[in-house]
């Protein structure tokens, strides 16, 4: 199961943390959603989801700052749970000591940002749903072409990096090569990322390892982005008949959601760099309502409806 700790938290929404005796590293967060305790303050258990982190707003402090100290010895220890994962503070509202004492004695970490509180709840639920997303691994590479992430798939060697580079060459962004990181962000969003170790590396049979960043610049880089569009390579068959229309779209499936699949055949002399060009922007058209092929198969139907001349007469 995928998890995130408390300190990649703290690192990435820069909060202060306020129980640093507390081992953040080895607190995890198993799920991408939030709860604001507003019920459970005033005394209110059931289906309280302890599991998730509890986010304390303006409106919730205000209620805590008005309970009396045996309210809070009461009400306290039943919110701060030792399942739950961390206890976020906005607007850089500080807890008082009877909620730190009992946060200590379950060890669950205190944390503080200034943000406000509707703002922050957006900005953790989005990062969390990215990090904890269902991911797989897949052999291709990706590259955003014209705001489009095309992954490029096919057989060992068929000449995907080769692509890549020509691509990255024409101003277009490498974000992984052999080896793609997929997460399922949505039921229609997929994002595609590199693992970190070959991060910005791409690997050319004959010359090696070249380093993206270093040889192009930062421009020619990105580190995620949404597929929308899949490539397969694959050799040509001269048996085989290919769509040369495209009047009816091909898809494949990745962790449930579909995605636009073009397979292009593979003989000397086709520039994959360009074909994988068109696609994107063909698929951009597309996305605007505008689709080639059905303009030709429309032209065509209305030039064989139209009479002609000699009939007429």
């Amino acid at each position: 199961m995928a998890s995130v700790s408390i300190e990649q938290v703290i690192e990435k929404l820069k909060l202060k943390n306020l129980t640093p005796q507390i081992d953040v590293a080895s607190v995890k967060i198993h799920q991408p959603d939030i709860n604001r305790p507003a019920l459970q303050l005033a005394g209110y258990f059931e289906h309280f989801e302890e599991t998730r982190p509890q986010i304390i707003g303006f409106v919730e402090y205000s209620y805590m700052k008005n309970l009396t100290d045996e309210k809070k010895e009461e009400v306290y220890p039943r919110v701060i749970s030792e399942k739950t994962p961390c206890i976020i503070f906005c607007r850089n509202l500080q807890p008082d000591e009877i909620f730190m004492k009992a946060a200590l004695k379950h060890n669950v970490p205190i944390l503080v940002t200034g943000k406000p509180t509707s703002a922050f709840m957006a900005e953790i639920i989005r990062w969390l749903n990215v990090k904890l997303a269902p991911c797989i691994s897949v052999h291709g590479v990706l590259v955003d072409v014209y705001g489009e992430g095309v992954l490029i798939t096919g057989e060992s060697g068929i000449g995907k990096s080769e692509a890549a580079l020509e691509l990255i060459k024409r101003g277009h962004r490498l974000v992984s090569d052999d080896v793609v990181e997929i997460r399922k962000v949505s039921d229609d969003t997929l994002i595609g990322s590199a693992p970190d170790i070959t991060r910005h590396f791409i690997e050319l049979r004959g010359i090696g390892i070249i380093d993206v960043k270093t040889l192009y610049g930062v421009q020619s880089v990105m580190d995620t982005t949404n597929i929308n569009l899949v490539i397969r390579l694959e050799d040509w068959d001269k048996e085989k008949k290919y769509d040369r229309l495209g009047l009816e779209e091909n898809f494949t499936e990745y962790l449930g959601n579909k995605v636009v699949c073009h397979n292009i055949p593979i003989r000397p002399g086709r520039n994959l760099a360009i074909i994988c060009e068109s696609a994107a922007v063909n698929y951009r058209q597309k996305k605007m309502g505008y689709n080639a092929a059905q303009e030709l198969y429309q032209r065509v139907q209305n030039s064989l409806a139209k009479p002609r001349d000699d009939e007429e007469e």
